[in-house]
């Protein structure tokens, strides 16, 4: 490009990403927060109680509270694996959003997705080394917390 005095003069590169950001914008959707709200709020609120009927359930056929809690966490775990693995868990969090990512769900998917995105790599260095991908820091930092939480519980009860 040339200016009015013959020099010859590149557009800057923030002028660029200004020009494609008000490009980029004309196309992308505006989200409906409300309803986003809203079906994140149902879905969730149905997966919870869900959950609690499920553990009631077991609770009155004889199984300890703390036994059916987990029960119920581990079935969330192993359906939300099983729904990813079929495909099926990405459109439901496609409706859902915050609704089902939020719940231990969320997690279990985090941890199956990168597993079958790699799987074509081999069961250890593609599934073994890409399960642990989000999992992985997530766990460090639970048990590395919860370490130092016991630490200053052990020390305000020693002393």
């Amino acid at each position: 490009m040339t200016n009015v005095n013959g020099e010859n003069k590149q557009p800057e590169k923030k002028d660029i990403a200004k020009a494609y950001g008000k490009y980029a914008k004309q196309f992308t959707p505006k989200p409906s927060y409300f309803a986003n709200c809203l079906k994140a709020f149902i879905v969730g609120g149905a997966l919870c109680t869900l959950a609690l009927w499920f553990q009631n359930t077991l609770i009155d056929t004889g199984v300890s509270e703390k036994d059916a809690g987990t029960f119920v966490t581990i079935t969330f775990v192993m359906s939300a694996q099983f729904l990813t693995g079929i495909g099926v868990f990405d459109v439901i969090a496609q409706f859902a959003g915050a609704g089902v990512i939020v719940p231990i769900t969320g997690f279990a998917n985090s941890m199956v997705a990168p597993a079958i995105e790699y799987k074509k790599e081999g069961p250890v260095l593609g599934v073994g080394a890409k399960i642990f991908s989000v999992a992985g820091p997530v766990l460090v930092c639970g048990i590395s917390s919860s370490m130092i939480v016991g630490i200053i519980y052990w020390f305000i009860e020693k002393f």
